[in-house]
């Protein structure tokens, strides 16, 4: 079941199914490893969420991360 990003808890992971909003939002997204088919760990939720994608980390705030829609797997 496909959910948004900012639905995971700490330490879940998903993989990503979709990315939506403005083309170069994506874009840059894709270019900082977020894109669909990738593997992630949510690190902190809230208004300013930190992902785990490969060996790096990636803050988006709320507004962002809805637009991510991702089916929780796991780790």
């Amino acid at each position: 079941m496909l959910i948004p990003l900012d639905m995971l808890k700490p330490g879940e992971w998903a993989e990503v199914a979709e990315v939506g909003g403005d083309a170069a939002w994506v874009c840059r997204l894709a270019e900082l490893g977020l894109r669909e088919g990738c593997k992630l760990q949510m690190q902190q939720s809230g208004s300013t969420c930190l992902l785990k994608i490969a060996d790096c980390r990636l803050c988006l705030r709320s507004g962002e991360s809805a637009r991510i829609l991702v089916l929780p797997v796991r780790g």
